[in-house]
């Protein structure tokens, strides 16, 4: 029976691990931290409980496909709700645009905000229909082994037919007028950790996902769906070792031999998965002298995606202008993508994103809101600092919210903040970044590091920071297709 061992308990190690442990295979996952699901992670304030992330489901077909696998039901492990109206967009002058997957109320929205909006609608969910179709069909499964599959012909036609050289913004101005509609579109490049300004107009197919298929929140929280795949994969007599920091992989004759701990034995095994940070993972546990094709120097090279800088708060009252998700924009939106990439610096007056899970779930928090607060946040210096004080940032977040009409100080019970150096530290995030490599440059949008290490022959990636990309959806991906192309080496 071949031995498997998995670096890191998150989204992708674990479908990985479920995928392969059904298929025969012996499999053990070895974590640093105390939780499986890795930045999908838990916290609980007083009776206020919150996850980390994401907060925003889609694509739960995606999530069901690793049940499934194994022959299980996912409906007898978690349930996804789907939110009727799911994100409230609030500008700067006032006026708000909620996002939901019924047409028609997107129209009769868009009558009174952007009547040329309301005009393109049908077309505009035409196209990214169509940017979906195509990603789905070309990339999303793909994981480009070698150099024939990058000069495919198809894959070359697919790669013309996705708009790679516009920008998302600008592919959004195609098909409406009003400056806060297109952002509140234009928002969606921050879910891969790019600027919509550069980014391109190919992951307007994330619009695609929320717009037509729909969002989604786990019952009990979306943490629920991490502890799902814990249970189900020890029901698959997967070992799961918490707690357990590998701390070197030790490679011969380009194979792994074995993979070292801080405070255990070594293990030997037949494949290694590295569901970890590629930037940061891969240059600490393996000598420079054993990948060449990834040195030090190529790494310093990519432009690290945004961070997040995070308040948990835990009110006393229920905000009644409050929905599941929220986002309060700021009254100049490039402005704040300059200062995030071109200055790497925050941004005075950021764009705000709070996640309110108990309007859907009173579970969650039963004696008031519990806000997830979100402002997007260049990665670290390279002196490792944050460069702002913490507790300013925060107050200064407060003080926008209370002057859009959202009382927070006054009716606080808890919270804590977490910054991009914690982020860092917790997760082995590259820079602190959320997204391993921004899209903002088009070979790293549609040719990230691929799942398979060049030098090493038993050492493949799974994680935001390969291929096909970020997101929890598009990270599950990644573990099932590195499975498949495991369970069929001989």
């Amino acid at each position: 029976m071949k031995k498997v061992a998995i670096i890191g308990a998150g989204l992708g190690g674990l479908a990985a691990a479920i995928s392969l442990a059904s298929k025969g295979y012996q499999v053990d996952v070895f974590e640093k931290n105390s939780h499986c699901g890795g930045k999908l992670m838990p916290y609980e304030l007083g009776t206020h409980k919150f996850d980390f992330g994401p907060n925003t489901i889609t694509m739960p077909h995606i999530f069901k496909q690793v049940f499934e696998l194994a022959g299980e039901n996912a409906d007898d492990y978690i349930q996804f709700i789907k939110l009727p109206v799911h994100t409230r967009n609030i500008f700067s002058d006032g006026s708000r645009f909620d996002f939901t997957n019924d047409h028609n109320y997107m129209k009769k929205q868009l009558e009174q905000l952007d009547p040329f909006g309301k005009d393109q609608f049908d077309s505009f969910i035409k196209e990214i229909t169509r940017l979906y179709s195509l990603s789905e069909q070309h990339f999303f499964y793909k994981t480009f082994q070698n150099l024939g599959d990058y000069l495919s012909p198809k894959l070359g036609m697919a790669l013309m037919q996705v708009r790679p050289n516009e920008s998302l913004h600008h592919f959004f101005s195609r098909f409406f007028k009003k400056q806060e509609v297109i952002e509140a579109l234009s928002r969606y490049a921050t879910y891969i950790g790019s600027s919509p300004y550069v980014s391109p107009a190919t992951f307007a197919m994330i619009a695609y996902l929320e717009l037509v298929q729909g969002v989604y929140y786990i019952q009990g929280g979306n943490v629920r769906l991490a502890q799902a795949y814990e249970q189900l994969a020890k029901k698959l007599n997967v070992t799961i070792h918490l707690n357990t920091k590998v701390t070197n992989i030790y490679v011969k004759n380009q194979k792994v031999k074995h993979i070292e701990f801080d405070h255990r034995e070594n293990f030997i095994p037949d494949e290694v998965i590295m569901n970890a940070d590629l930037l940061k993972a891969y240059p600490e546990l393996v000598k420079e002298e054993d990948r060449p094709h990834f040195s030090t120097k190529k790494r310093d090279r990519y432009q690290s995606s945004i961070s997040a800088f995070v308040i948990m708060a835990g009110l006393s009252v229920r905000n009644k202008q409050l929905l599941h998700h929220n986002v309060y924009f700021s009254n100049n939106y490039q402005q704040e993508f300059q200062d995030l990439f071109t200055h790497q610096t925050y941004s005075d007056n950021p764009t705000i994103y709070i996640s309110n899970s108990s309007y859907t779930d009173k579970t969650q928090s039963p004696n008031g809101d519990n806000l997830f607060i979100l402002v997007n946040a260049p990665p670290l210096q390279e002196n490792g600092e944050l460069g702002i004080d913490p507790v300013e940032y925060k107050n200064k977040i407060y003080q926008l919210l209370e002057n859009r009409g959202l009382s927070i100080r006054h009716h606080l019970m808890h919270e804590k903040i977490v910054t991009p150096k914690d982020i860092s530290e917790k997760f082995g995030a590259y820079k602190g970044a959320l997204y391993g490599l921004s899209s903002n440059n088009k070979l790293d949008a549609f040719l990230r590091p691929s799942n398979f290490a060049k030098d090493i022959r038993n050492l493949s990636f799974v994680g935001g920071s390969t291929h096909p990309g970020g997101g929890s959806p598009m990270v599950v991906i990644s573990g099932l297709n590195v499975a498949n192309v495991l369970s069929k080496r001989k």
